[in-house]
């Protein structure tokens, strides 16, 4: 390096910056100054949503056929995710079992 010349790095720091400079700047690990922002357990969404189902654990629950859930059902407004355009459906527990008891209310048939 020549007499005079800073270069920068690509962080921005030039070479002579001291490392004692840079080590004020440690930060706390994670979940520790502020454990309510980081919580361990499975966060909020997880418990309304359910374990994931496949078409024919739902028709289980329902008590029809994959068939009948697919063809008569998505339609009326099972909550479900489509993986892609033309793959596997995702349902979670509580949410076909939310619109079962809403039907249900209702008076619509299952």
């Amino acid at each position: 390096m020549k007499r005079g010349v800073r270069l920068l790095r690509k962080s921005g720091l030039s070479s002579d910056v001291k490392l004692n400079n840079l080590r004020a700047f440690r930060a706390d690990p994670l979940g520790h100054s502020h454990p309510q922002q980081y919580p361990q357990s499975p966060g909020p969404l997880a418990e309304p949503l359910g374990t994931p189902l496949t078409i024919r654990e739902v028709a289980a629950i329902i008590g029809c056929s994959p068939w009948t859930v697919r063809q008569r059902y998505l339609s009326e407004g099972l909550p479900h995710h489509r993986l892609s355009r033309t793959g596997k459906l995702i349902f979670y527990r509580n949410q076909v079992i939310r619109w079962v008891l809403a039907r249900q209310q209702k008076g619509g048939s299952l």
